[in-house]
């Protein structure tokens, strides 16, 4: 099945010869594109992979065993590796930055849409946030970024997104909030009336949509997907 940015401005040939207006794709009309930054630019996979070895070390417990307890409470919509040691009486072991690295098309899909629109970050960090989109060498595509650690307000606090629009001189409507969390990302940007893809990445792809602002507008699989969506 095609999605809607696919056929957006197509005429469909129904039924008798009648034309039938496809359903526009909205996103044409945004401004702005904002971005989560773990799980969404960043992949995170050996950042949970360390912290799970660690997590088990001297138990009888594998981390592939402890990897499936993360998934199952993730399916439940909790954050799957907090639950997990908490369920087998562990320790949460400190999540290693030094293991973050771009995901693949990352690099390719900012400078794409950054072509066509001004992008911003809205995303729960820890302090350092540019310096570290400095170091993957990606910080020169965005003219906000807006991270919990700085502005004092974490998702899904709105006041964060806010926060962001103020700076971006953006109006909600005309924005984009793409992000892997749906109680983080989505639900608190279409709260606000932003438009919403959720980037299923991470451990945040098992969870199940609860509720009207928990469905995002698109879903994608990665960010050359996105790119295609937004029309770049």
């Amino acid at each position: 099945m095609k999605s809607i940015g696919e056929m957006n401005g197509k005429i469909a040939h129904g039924r008798n010869g009648i034309s039938i207006e496809l359903p526009r794709n909205t996103l044409y009309d945004a401004e702005w594109i904002f971005f989560d930054i773990g799980s969404t630019l960043v992949d995170e996979s050996e950042c949970y992979k360390d912290r799970y070895e660690k997590a088990v070390r001297g138990s009888s417990v594998s981390p592939l065993e402890f990897e499936q307890k993360v998934i199952e409470f993730s399916r439940q919509n909790k954050k799957g590796d907090h639950e997990a040691v908490k369920h087998y009486g562990f320790t949460l072991p400190k999540w290693n930055k030094e293991l973050e690295k771009l995901y693949p098309d990352t690099r390719e899909a900012l400078k794409r849409l950054c072509e066509k629109y001004r992008l911003g970050i809205i995303a729960n960090q820890s302090p350092g946030s540019k310096k570290r989109l400095e170091d993957w060498g990606i910080l020169e595509y965005f003219d906000v970024v807006a991270a919990s650690a700085e502005e004092g307000f974490a998702k899904p606090d709105e006041r964060i997104f806010l926060s962001a629009l103020k700076s971006a001189g953006c109006l909600p409507q005309n924005a984009v909030m793409v992000g892997d969390r749906l109680d983080n990302d989505i639900a608190p940007a279409k709260k606000l009336l932003m438009k919403t893809v959720w980037i299923k990445r991470g451990f945040a792809k098992y969870n199940k949509v609860g509720g009207v602002f928990e469905t995002a507008d698109y879903t994608v699989n990665g960010l050359l997907e996105l790119c295609k969506l937004m029309g770049c």
